[in-house]
């Protein structure tokens, strides 16, 4: 492998516990070692150039420690390093895209029948969290086949559909995204206008949905469409699959966000748009629900990364303040510095023992509805506050672009807006709170 940006693993015998020593290696240096020591690691697979060793399952605290550790390293080695690369061409370059799909990072959540790790929600929080250290648009680009773009189908697809789509999002060959908000239709999901009318074997779906994650570069899009006119709140929306290339598709341009930049997202418009009754997920009148099913996880997801970049800011403007000197000694001496690091570090805690305690709760078969909610508006508004003081204690070099706390004070601010807004997070702890109470 003479490639200087292969990344590949080769396997030395099991040792006397039956495990085995998995090296990591990039331009002929070894990044990382990986011993796994447990029988579940039993499937060794060729993809492309990569010779990479599959989980199963995992449940055990050793196995989930070297799993971190291999993200840890890949984020630290190989993401942060071309972080204002991929701001300044605003694409995750496919050779990186690659070597995500060979170790497994598209279909973490995916059931393992499917060709994913089936990781539960505690284990991908652990995993959310340390891909938080690096820009949000490694974590964009496969975060829709981990979440939206692909939890209809486990929660509710058919079984001809979960083979069918599944696999191929594990692997990452396919991309899928979720299409739920409408030019008119942002927090009140439930009014949307996209409609979904039946003939015979097929949906005819018209409308438009707008800032689609993932739609330019998207080989499936989850259609939340209305197939009950009648009905014109909730009950009449359904969800369906619909495959790039259908006819009556026709993407946007790239949207210009104010952060972000290699995520991307665009207007998807359906026009006439012909799809297979089969490619209906659940029941029609149920899209609503499996929305919300998959916003709930979603919202759990975003917490914990939230977390993971409140990390990784607090990490940059700590070393920063060790290193700036001012009135003769480091600004980390100094109280009202210090009080914003504490400050920092106090509330990205208070984040991650909420959203790993709702993730345990979902993973024991509780309702985490409220759970989800608070940890979505707790995370993703303390990531703001957390941002905030980075660039404060960077002071004028903090809002410099050659610091990378300048990119992402804009890049946090989009996780108070999409998967639900704060405000929309405080109705819905709310009204779960009186319904609960009456």
């Amino acid at each position: 492998m003479s490639s200087d940006r292969q990344l590949w693993v080769t396997l030395s015998t099991p040792d006397e516990r039956s495990g085995y020593y998995v090296e990591l290696s990039l331009d002929n240096k070894i990044l990382f070692v990986l011993q796994a020591i447990i029988p579940a690691c039993n499937r060794v697979f060729k993809t492309g150039n990569i010779l990479t060793k599959r989980f199963s399952m995992i449940r055990d605290q050793e196995t989930l420690n070297q799993l971190i550790d291999i993200v840890d390293r890949f984020v630290r080695e190989r993401l942060m390093p071309i972080e204002q690369q991929v701001a300044e061409n605003h694409e995750v370059p496919e050779e990186v895209i690659q070597e995500m799909k060979d170790l497994g990072l598209f279909g973490m959540t995916i059931p393992e029948e499917y060709g994913g790790l089936g990781l539960t929600m505690e284990e991908e929080i652990h995993v959310a969290m340390a891909l938080g250290r690096t820009s949000p648009a490694f974590r964009s680009i496969l975060g829709t086949n981990n979440g939206i773009g692909s939890a209809a189908v486990v929660f509710d697809g058919t079984e001809e559909q979960k083979q069918r789509f599944l696999p191929k999002y594990a692997s990452g060959e396919w991309v899928g995204c979720f299409c739920l908000t409408e030019p008119d239709v942002g927090s009140d999901a439930g009014s949307l206008k996209a409609t979904a009318v039946k003939d015979g074997d097929h949906y005819i779906i018209n409308g438009t949905k707008r800032y689609i994650t993932n739609g330019p570069v998207a080989d499936t899009f989850n259609v939340m469409a209305r197939t009950n006119p009648d009905i014109k709140g909730a009950r009449g929306i359904s969800a369906f699959i619909v495959e790039k290339g259908t006819p009556g598709i026709t993407l946007g341009p790239v949207d210009k966000k104010m952060g972000q930049a290699g995520s991307l997202t665009c207007d998807v418009i359906f026009e006439d748009c012909r799809v297979p009754a089969s490619n209906l997920i659940g029941k029609e009148g149920d899209g609503f629900i499996t929305a919300m099913k998959v916003l709930d996880r979603g919202r759990l997801h975003i917490a914990g990364f939230s977390a993971g970049v409140a990390e990784r800011l607090i990490d940059d403007a700590l070393h920063y303040a060790i290193e700036r000197k001012q009135f003769g000694k480091p600004i980390a001496e100094h109280q009202l510095i210090q009080a914003m690091l504490a400050d920092s570090k106090t509330e990205a805690y208070a984040a991650k023992c909420m959203v790993l305690d709702a993730a345990r709760k979902r993973d024991n078969g509780d309702n985490v509805s409220t759970e989800s909610a608070a940890c979505k508006l707790f995370a993703t508004e303390m990531v703001g506050r957390v941002a905030d003081r980075a660039v404060q204690i960077h002071g004028g070099a903090g809002y410099i672009s050659e610091y990378a706390v300048e990119r992402f004070y804009r890049d946090v601010r989009l996780f108070r807006l999409y998967e639900g807004t704060s405000q929309i997070q405080q109705i819905i702890i709310a009204r779960n709170m009186i319904r609960e109470a009456q």
